[in-house]
């Protein structure tokens, strides 16, 4: 074991030591993004969605409303929902083709990933662990090719979803696993720059789910320098009814940037525009279609807010879900109500010019 533990390591050194040699994607001024997972599927379905009384294509209507970036999760082998990689590509293709930029969401599982559940895939639960890391970094590598020889190359890859208490359990669950978790991490990473023959690659990200909690993103960004885990952009999920109030968002924001010198995305938030999460009218704003988009518009303003410009993009969590079926709870944190109408969160960045950017860099080394 303990020639393993060095060895792992070093298989992904051969591809981390050519960070500082491969540029950058380039992403626009300020991320205004949603990810839109479920859209071909509710799509699929039936579901018309409509604005004004008039069928709308959602990628297009959000185009229309300032959103310039969509992000897509993709399961290792699907079990009850179509995320794989063709239905994947094909709605990253509708959205390049509109001028989006794409964020991809790797979850590292065959379903849902996040802080409850980081089921291992069916066919790699038998795996070792120095086996577990190769097979990370293959299937990253050919999906990364997959996308690029689609012509719908990512501009940011995450590297996991809200991986606050590690991926891919028992192995590399957090906190027993650091090592472990560290090795799965590096080979994620490994992967997307293995398969980017050119100068260019995309973003990396980290993504975790502590939005309000200043402690533990101290604790766990800490971890992943000790770690020497290189990353680009810190990624965040924030729900105020799970993660803290809104000052506590804004607190966490200010000393994470003053403390990485990063730049942050808050790549998953929602509000509701009916009763649900604060049936006693308690929430920071009424869940109403009002409220809704007051939240969302507070939350870009905060994130524009941060230290050194290095708030950089909200991303809304889905607008555009299915309107029968398991997920139908999730309509009221749409965009659009029960009818199928936009609602006025669809309006939410209307008016705003937005000229805070990433920085521009050459090298994810910061």
């Amino acid at each position: 074991m303990n020639f393993i533990r060095h060895i792992t390591p070093l298989f992904t050194l051969f591809f981390l030591f050519l960070l500082p040699l491969r540029g950058l994607c380039t992403p626009p001024a300020f991320m205004i993004g949603a990810d839109l997972s479920f859209l071909k599927f509710a799509e699929d379905e039936g579901d018309v969605f409509f604005e004004n009384g008039k069928p709308v294509d959602v990628l297009q209507l959000l185009k229309n409303h300032g959103y310039n970036w969509v992000r897509l999760r993709l399961f290792v082998h699907p079990t009850d929902l179509p995320n794989n990689l063709d239905y994947t590509i094909a709605l990253a293709k509708r959205a390049k083709a509109l001028g989006y930029h794409f964020l991809l969401d790797l979850h590292y599982s065959d379903t849902w990933a996040d802080p409850h559940h980081q089921i291992t895939p069916s066919a790699w639960q038998n795996l070792s662990h120095p086996q577990l890391v190769k097979t990370v970094f293959r299937y990253t590598k050919d999906t990364i090719e997959a996308f690029r020889k689609a012509n719908v190359m990512p501009d940011m890859v995450q590297i996991g979803n809200e991986v606050s208490v590690g991926l891919l359990w028992p192995d590399g669950k957090l906190p027993e696993h650091w090592d472990h978790f560290a090795d799965l991490m590096k080979a994620g990473i490994s992967g997307v720059y293995a398969a980017c023959p050119t100068k260019l690659r995309p973003w990396i990200m980290i993504h975790i789910d502590r939005g309000g909690d200043w402690q533990y993103t101290h604790l766990f960004f800490d971890r992943l320098a000790a770690y020497h885990i290189h990353y680009d952009i810190i990624g965040q999920s924030y729900y105020p009814w799970w993660h803290g109030s809104l000052e506590e968002l804004q607190q966490n924001m200010r000393l994470t940037a003053q403390t990485y010198h990063k730049p942050i995305v808050i790549v998953e938030t929602a509000y509701h525009w009916q009763k649900a999460e604060y049936p006693n009218g308690n929430g920071p704003f009424p869940e109403t279609p009002e409220g809704q988009k007051q939240f969302l518009q507070t939350v870009y303003q905060i994130v524009q807010s941060t230290p050194d410009h290095l708030g950089v993009g909200v991303f809304w969590w889905e607008p555009a879900v299915p309107f029968h079926g398991t997920y139908a709870s999730l309509v009221s944190r749409s965009f659009f109500n029960e009818d199928h109408e936009a609602l006025p969160v669809i309006m939410a960045f209307d008016g705003y010019t937005s000229g805070i950017g990433v920085p521009s860099s050459t090298s994810s080394e910061k």
